[in-house]
């Protein structure tokens, strides 16, 4: 008898496999790890059957890389959602299990990642992904094996009649709706002259795009748009170009380490005093690692910030038990999205009453809930989440009144699918 690192009973053949067929040489092995279970008493017995039925919850996301400080929050944050789903007895008795990969930001790691989970480890839903095109390669695997994807990442061709299907979710928030609401904020208030500063993929045009057609209602002219590559830690060949466009509005289209880098060397250099900084997502780890006087001032979009527990019940819960694991702590935005993700997923599942993805399919598509925010549900021509974003600054040093103060709230754009790209944009009939 073997119990691998999961809790599982297999077999010596199943624990090696990594194609189907060799799990189901694997299946001679479990029989016989099953009886020896069995043989030791009632309580183990138990604990092995419900490892073997648990609903198994695939979760490929850049645990190595430069997206790895959001990536681990996520890991973390989906782990409560899947927790608290146990604790309230899962679906009569039948329990969640998380299982993390590491796809290393690489669309084709990713896709071998989510065929494994999904052939080998037998999981009933992905989620997870950090990336644009990272998400497309797994629902792509997803949608071949007619497997639920719930992304947990920002992506506008993820809903495009192209790569959507019926199977995929889109729990993130999307360029569109952040960069719109962005955009809307800060074009009327600051200046028409704008320039961008855009990490060369897909996430960065997307955002690029969501901001110009925001725009294209108060008028804006384009001064400049300089490209860089991924995971840069040197701005300065690209950022002279946007001190000399003069523009009144600097829209920094890049994540992560990317974004953090960038706001530091642009405030080194002074372009603070010259121009608003303004951020599609304005990231709640980047923030408390980075320098908090680069920062200070910098205006962003989010999905989440802890202080929406003072109007949401849902969010103070949320933080609570974040707070109660990890010695005090917040969630942040994209640790959010890991929760919300998950618990979409469970909320379906017991709205079911079933794994099977038909079942749930129709439970997700008639849902609207309170997971973490407020409520918000999924559109029905590509199953894109329709919810609040939020417009926040980022404060100066002397007014934070403890470590995790970092934003104010200046704006928040209401659940609506008049902030969505419409159905027939996306290719939907």
């Amino acid at each position: 008898m073997i119990i691998d690192s999961r809790h599982r009973c297999v077999g010596k053949a199943a624990l090696k496999s990594k194609t189907r067929r060799r799990v189901l040489k694997g299946l001679a092995g479990l029989s016989a790890c099953t009886a020896a279970t069995a043989a030791t008493g009632p309580t183990l017995f138990n604990i092995a059957y419900a490892a073997s039925s648990a609903i198994r919850i695939g979760f490929p996301v850049p645990l190595s890389g430069p997206y790895s400080w959001e990536a681990n929050e996520q890991v973390r944050c989906a782990q409560i959602a899947v927790d608290q789903f146990n604790a309230a007895g899962g679906l009569d008795g039948r329990i969640a299990q998380l299982l993390v990969r590491d796809d290393r930001l690489r669309p084709a790691e990713a896709a071998m990642r989510t065929l494994e989970l999904i052939e080998d480890e037998q999981a009933h839903f992905i989620c997870g992904a950090l990336s644009a095109s990272v998400q497309l390669s797994v629902n792509a695997v997803a949608r071949a094996r007619e497997t639920i994807y719930m992304s947990i990442s920002q992506s506008d061709a993820i809903n495009e009649s192209k790569d959507f299907s019926r199977y995929t979710f889109h729990e993130a928030l999307n360029p569109h709706m952040t960069a719109g609401a962005v955009g809307r904020y800060v074009f009327p208030r600051v200046g028409k002259r704008v320039a961008f500063l855009v990490a060369d993929y897909a996430y960065g045009y997307e955002m690029m795009r969501g901001f110009k057609r925001a725009g294209e209602a108060f008028g804006i002219e384009v001064v400049a748009e300089v490209t860089h590559p991924i995971a840069v830690q040197d701005f300065s060949p690209f950022l002279p170009t946007i001190r000399n466009a003069k523009p009144d509005v600097l829209c920094l289209c890049n994540f992560g380490n990317d974004q953090m880098h960038a706001i530091k060397q642009a405030a080194d250099l002074g372009l603070k005093n010259d121009m608003q900084l303004a951020a599609p997502v304005l990231l709640f780890n980047q923030r408390v690692h980075g320098d908090v006087a680069a920062y200070a001032g910098v205006i962003g979009g989010a999905n989440y910030y802890w202080s929406l527990e003072n109007e949401f019940e849902t969010a103070k819960m949320f933080n609570d038990a974040y707070r109660d694991r990890f010695e005090g702590r917040v969630p942040s935005d994209y640790g959010a999205y890991g929760y919300a993700g998950v618990r979409a997923l469970l909320d379906g599942v017991l709205k079911s009453k079933s794994v099977e993805t038909d079942a749930v399919i129709a439970a997700l598509e008639t849902s609207k809930t309170d997971r973490c925010k407020g409520p918000q549900y999924f559109r029905a021509c590509d199953h894109q989440s329709v919810q609040s974003v939020l417009v926040l600054q980022s404060k100066p040093a002397d007014q934070m009144s403890h470590a995790f103060d970092l934003f104010d709230t200046l704006a928040v754009e209401q659940a609506s699918q008049d902030n969505l790209r419409t159905c027939r944009e996306l290719g939907h009939l």
